[in-house]
Parts: structure tokens; sequence; C-alpha cells
């Protein structure tokens, strides 16, 4: 496939995506373009796709529980190996095949499973005393659901998922589409003049 063709299916010009590639290596060949298949390879290799991510989500109310349930995560290479809750009531119980367990174990938990990835998923409260816990507990990279900010130590990767502002920038662009031209029905009667357009008319 041809940079010009990748360009066009990526809404960008053909030169920045020939530059952007450049960075993973020589995979092009001029005049013949990029190998699909070994240029999906590499770029999955880069972004650490071809390897296996044990993932802890740490909250299990419903939105702990939707992301539990999610099945697209493992397609991308991130295996749920923990379900965490702090809640006695939740903790014994299950989503799908996974138990929920004790916050209180989740040191054990990580070092057991390797887990690499934390996803918090609790009230915005007890977001900073969960990051906290998943830092000591040797967690390197924390995906916070949570509404509230939180911070961690150097080294420790971060993002944060904020389904409210997300939503804030859905509302910019509503806000500004274009007004669309209503349909008018050639069978429809003709509206009468306003009173303004009557007197421009005199």
């Amino acid at each position: 496939m041809s940079s010009e063709q990748l360009a066009e299916l990526a809404g960008v010009n053909a030169a920045k995506v020939r530059k952007d590639l450049s960075y993973l290596g020589s995979y092009g060949t001029r005049g013949v373009g990029y190998d699909v298949s070994e240029l999906v390879d590499e770029i999955a290799h880069e972004l650490g796709l071809t390897q296996d991510w044990p993932v802890a989500i740490v909250g299990l109310g419903n939105l702990g529980r939707a992301l539990a349930n999610y099945r697209g995560f493992g397609a991308r290479g991130f295996r749920i190996v923990a379900l965490v809750d702090a809640d006695p009531d939740k903790v014994g119980g299950s989503v799908g095949e996974l138990d929920i367990e004790s916050i209180d174990d989740l040191g054990a938990i990580v070092a057991d499973r390797n887990v690499a990835i934390g996803v918090i998923a609790t009230p915005a409260g007890v977001a900073q005393e969960v990051t906290d816990r998943l830092v000591d507990a040797g967690v390197g990279s924390i995906l916070n659901f949570a509404p509230a900010v939180v911070t961690v130590p150097d080294g420790v990767s971060l993002r944060k998922v904020d389904l409210a502002t997300e939503l804030q920038i859905l509302s910019f662009y509503q806000q500004h589409r274009p007004t669309p031209t209503p349909l008018v029905d050639a069978g429809a009667p003709t509206p009468p003049a306003t009173a303004v357009q009557a007197t421009r008319r005199r």
C-alpha cells in the first residue's frame, strides 16, 4: 500500500505518513509502498500490543462491572486478572469467571499475577488512596476512571478518562454544527409573507 493510500485513509497528507512511519524504521519501498502485514506487526510491537498485559480493576460498582464484562480488552492483549473492592458485601462475589477480592490483599494479588496495569473505577473520594496502594504494590501504569485528579510518582504512567469532559467536547461540536437547511415540499403552499416582507414589497 502506498503512503498516498494510507494518507487518504488516515485523513492526513502522504508526507506526514512517511515521516511518522520513518520512526519505526525503513519499511517502505520507493515506488512500491509498504508491506501492510509487516507494517501492522511493527506498529503493534511499538505500541506494546504483541504481549499480554495483566490488568486489575479496582472498584466494582456499575462502571467497574461494565469494564470487567467488556470482551474487547482481551482482543487487544489486555487480560483482566483481578477484580478488587473494599466493600465486604461485594468481596466474594464474582463478575464473569473472576471472583471479587479484597483490596487488603492487593499487594499479594499484584505480585502473584504480575499485574502491570491498574484500572481505578472507584468513587472520587478514595481514588488517591487506591492509586497509592497500586503504586506501593508495584503497578507501573494506571488508568483512572474516577472523577478525581490523582497524582503518581515519577516512573509511573497515568492516564485519566473523564467522561464528563468527553461529553463537553461533543457539546462544543454539537453547538457549532451548521444548521441544516430545511427541505421544502414542492407541493406545500407558500408561507404567508411577514409584515416586514409585505412592507418592503410596497
